[in-house]
């Protein structure tokens, strides 16, 4: 039995979903808490394409068949492994075939399985959908090492709607925001994150997102959703530079310095020949200090530019010294 999109995101909560697209198509974009159970795997999946191309359909449904029945017994037995004796939902890129084929296999060793209608391409669709709804977003923003993500952090913790755009990127938005972290998603995957961190909040009431560009590292932001933080009003940061230079010490001071100077060959034209060779020579004399405050003339004057252009969307400025992120959200949440 095929499920609706909508069905789906309500049953999900107590079945497990099996994804039985290959692992090529699961990695590039996956739905949140899925499990991979290829029916088909990359390389028997591009062999399945070029027979349904060259000879028809009926000879890549023959060729299907013939890859999939030596692993039949491992598919089921990864199923039942998933399933824990439970009905599980079935998908795989637009509900045709492989969902259902799937789903047979494994009814003939006595698990029940329901797909989704449409499959992924249905997520997909509701997920970028989802973005141009109007959500009442105030943005955070702040100079390079204002700590504006500690700030959201900690309005979180004093029960308001978040964002975090950058934990779900994996990256810290600026040229060195990929130091020390883990690889980034794929955009689609990305895209994926959002959309399930958006289903659990209540769009009519505030969501802090932090101010960013359309690109975070390698990601790029839905159009509608980045469009939507454009025209939304912003809450500037003001702290002192003495504080933002050691804050950026105390994250990137350990950093390894080769990486962080080939970061800093990444940026020259647009730090300026002088700015590079002096943060180069004070990195190589392990002053972070010194290197911080020559990158921050940079980072200060883009940032600075971007924001004089939006001058009427900023509804507050909010000055913060550094030292408790909770008295400061306090005086944040009471000024607004």
């Amino acid at each position: 039995m095929a499920i609706s999109i909508q069905d789906f995101l309500d049953l999900r909560k107590n079945h497990t979903v099996a994804d039985v697209r290959s692992e090529g198509e699961y990695e590039s974009g996956h739905i949140r808490g899925a499990v991979n159970i290829p029916l088909l795997n990359n390389e028997e999946r591009v062999v399945v394409g070029t027979a349904y191309k060259q000879q028809g359909q009926q000879q890549a449904i023959s060729e299907g068949f013939r890859l999939v029945g030596p692993r039949l017994h491992e598919i089921i037995q990864a199923t039942k492994e998933i399933s824990n004796g439970k009905d599980i939902i079935v998908h795989c890129w637009r509900g045709g075939m492989r969902s259902n084929n799937f789903c047979q296999f494994i009814s003939m060793a006595g698990i029940k399985s329901q797909s989704l209608a449409g499959g992924y391409k249905s997520y997909r669709t509701l997920a970028l959908e989802s973005f141009k709804k109007p959500m009442q977003i105030i943005l955070l923003g702040g100079c390079t090492g204002s700590g504006k993500s500690e700030i959201l952090r900690e309005l979180a913790k004093q029960g308001e709607q978040i964002l975090d755009l950058e934990k779900l990127a994996r990256h810290k938005g600026s040229a060195f925001g990929g130091l020390m972290m883990p690889q980034q998603p794929t955009t689609e995957q990305f895209q994926n994150d959002l959309f399930e961190e958006i289903l659990d909040l209540d769009v009519s009431k505030r969501i802090w997102v932090e101010d960013e560009s359309i690109a975070i590292g390698k990601i790029f932001l839905p159009h509608d959703f980045w469009h939507q933080m454009t025209i939304s009003p912003l809450v500037q940061m003001d702290v002192s530079k003495e504080v933002r230079i050691q804050r950026l010490v105390n994250e990137y001071g350990h950093a390894d310095r080769d990486l962080f100077l080939e970061i800093m060959g990444k940026i020259v034209k647009r730090l300026g020949g002088q700015h590079y060779n002096a943060a180069k020579e004070k990195l190589m004399e392990n002053d972070m200090f010194s290197v911080m405050e020559i990158l921050l003339t940079y980072y200060d004057k883009a940032y600075l530019g971007s924001i004089s252009k939006r001058k009427e969307k900023i509804k507050d400025i909010v000055q913060w010294d550094g030292e408790s992120p909770a008295t400061f959200v306090n005086q944040l949440r009471k000024r607004l």
